[in-house]
């Protein structure tokens, strides 16, 4: 198979998992196990295409976006909720920091327990979305400091490959109260700081990598994830306030038990 051919169906696994909770990260890397992607530089481009996706959720909130940053020198509300967004953004961005070099030479080389990831934590949002507490919280831009700080906690476990970073932190906000389309919205937004903080790191660290050619791939792989994370993000936000978060839950179990019968196959 052609790099170009695996570039395009990577960069489709990309923007149909990066914004539900399925983890993308986690299918990005079965995916390339399926195509046989040997190569370092395939790790490195799963990175680099999420700035694909970031991209699509500042476009489909670029309006709420560009009216908080022309509030921020005159709006509590509006500094309230980059304050919100910085503190849930902190404890990943530390933690990834100081564990970066050991998640991608050790977890990122487990398919089982990506596969193990994946079915733990399709059970735990069934169970979330069947026994959350009540919500108290109805507004993304009004997200206490406190609940922020402990969705960043919760963040933090989607620095393991397998445990989704929507996933997790949508679960930390209905835990904390937390309304669940809302929930997904304050997900996507923060996705914003905490995915380009990871492009730039995994950019840097790889500069070397980085030919002529392979920007070429990461340019395809970009453009198709941001193309289809635009529809996506919709489609989630629909299913979420029609049907929750279980069929979510369901897709996760199925695709973890699909994986660990394929590596049993493959043995």
């Amino acid at each position: 198979m052609s790099d170009w051919i695996s570039a395009i169906i990577l960069g489709i696994v990309e923007g149909l998992t990066e914004f539900i909770p399925v983890s993308s990260t986690g299918m990005l890397l079965l995916t390339k196990q399926a195509l046989g992607l040997k190569d370092p530089f395939w790790d490195t481009f799963a990175v680099l295409i999420q700035l694909g996706a970031i991209l699509a959720v500042v476009v489909l909130y670029f309006r709420q976006l560009w009216r908080i940053a022309l509030l921020i020198p005159t709006q509590p509300r509006a500094r309230g909720f980059v304050l919100s967004l910085l503190v849930a953004f902190l404890p990943a961005a530390v933690l990834g920091l100081a564990l970066h070099d050991v998640i991608k030479r050790v977890f990122f080389e487990s398919p089982m327990l990506i596969c193990g990831s994946l079915i733990a934590g399709g059970v735990v949002l069934l169970l979330i979305d069947r026994f959350a507490p009540p919500p108290t919280k109805r507004d993304a831009m009004a997200i206490p400091l406190g609940t922020s700080l402990a969705i960043g906690f919760f963040q933090c476990l989607a620095l393991f490959p397998g445990v989704s970073r929507s996933g997790a932190t949508i679960v930390g906000s209905m835990v904390m109260g937390v309304e669940k389309r809302v929930a997904a919205e304050f997900s996507f937004l923060l996705a914003i700081p905490v995915m380009a903080g990871a492009f730039t790191v995994d950019a840097w660290k790889n500069r070397a990598q980085l030919t002529t050619q392979h920007i070429d791939l990461v340019a395809v792989g970009f453009v198709v994830s941001f193309l289809v994370a635009l529809v996506v993000i919709r489609g989630m936000l629909a299913i979420v306030t029609r049907r929750g978060f279980a069929p979510f839950g369901w897709l996760r179990i199925a695709v973890g038990v699909a994986g660990l019968a394929l590596l049993k196959f493959a043995v």
